[in-house]
């Protein structure tokens, strides 16, 4: 089952950074994630159940709004 802290484990782990150097707000793509590990974690959230698809993974680059997607939260609109 996913959880924030697990989303923010598995996405750290493949960036080589520590969980919790990562803000909500951090920008994934320029901390280095690109396709071939969006992929990855697409497949290992696949296992977890998650519905989901790499579109729309990209389409959101900043963890909270990737958090949300994967775990269904509604999101708030940015300011």
């Amino acid at each position: 089952m996913l959880t924030p802290a697990s989303i923010r484990a598995d996405i750290a782990e493949l960036l080589c950074v520590a969980p919790d150097a990562m803000s909500g707000d951090a920008n994934l793509f320029e901390l280095g994630l690109d396709s071939l590990r969006l992929m990855t974690l697409l497949e290992r959230w696949r296992e977890s159940g998650v519905d989901v698809s790499f579109v729309e993974l990209a389409e959101r680059p900043h963890l909270a709004d990737l958090t949300a997607l994967l775990l269904r939260i509604p999101e708030n609109p940015r300011v």
